[in-house]
């Protein structure tokens, strides 16, 4: 028996407790996700939910979430290359991207093909082997190049239905960090970069 709040015993913690019955992923799309070693992301929608909040002085404030922090972290040591493409300039975006030691940041950005094409010539990849990570109209063009094209889970109903895969969380709140999961797992690389977290603490 567990000891919470208060002093309260805790009953143990069984399966039925979580919502581990998620769907498994699709067949096609685990096969595309294999091959993937350039993750380009969208900003606004994608890394955050889409709204953007003036303070007095007129300057932009955006919200990024942890988990897909730790996402984009993990994807870069299982190997895989982010880059971030915007179509708004932001020094939030800038200074988030600098925090993760995202290299390869874009913005104001009008043809993402356009960077695409630049980022596989200095990469030297070929666009099956991208993903790409959107919730607007502006993203389509990048959906019929790339090998996976993701639409977040409140992305407008045309990238949805050009989307390989749809992620079950919204913009800002997880989706990231869903497509680095599944990219990791895919590969064969998500038991490795996790198990330093799973083995006991030998101090």
């Amino acid at each position: 028996m567990l000891t919470g709040l208060a002093g309260r015993e805790l009953p143990p913690a069984t399966f039925e407790d979580f919502d581990l019955d998620l769907p498994p992923y699709p067949e096609e799309v685990f096969g595309q996700a294999r091959g993937i070693r350039l993750l380009i992301l969208d900003v606004d929608g994608v890394l955050t939910d889409g709204r953007l909040y003036f303070d007095a002085k007129g300057e932009t404030l955006k919200v990024f979430h942890v988990r897909d922090g730790h996402g984009i972290k993990m994807a870069q040591r299982g190997g895989i290359e982010v880059a971030l493409v915007s179509g708004r300039r932001s020094d939030a975006a800038f200074h988030r991207a600098r925090e993760l030691e995202i290299t390869r940041f874009y913005e104001g950005v009008r043809d993402k093909v356009a960077i695409l094409e630049e980022l596989l010539a200095a990469l030297n990849l070929t666009p099956p082997q991208v993903a790409a990570v959107g919730d607007e109209l502006v993203d389509l063009p990048l959906f019929h190049r790339v090998g996976l094209g993701v639409a977040v889970a409140d992305a407008v109903p045309e990238v949805r239905a050009a989307a390989h895969w749809v992620t079950t969380l919204p913009g800002g709140q997880g989706a990231v960090r869903e497509v680095c999961d599944l990219l990791l797992k895919a590969q064969g690389r998500w038991e490795e970069l996790v198990r330093p977290w799973q083995e006991p603490s030998s101090g």
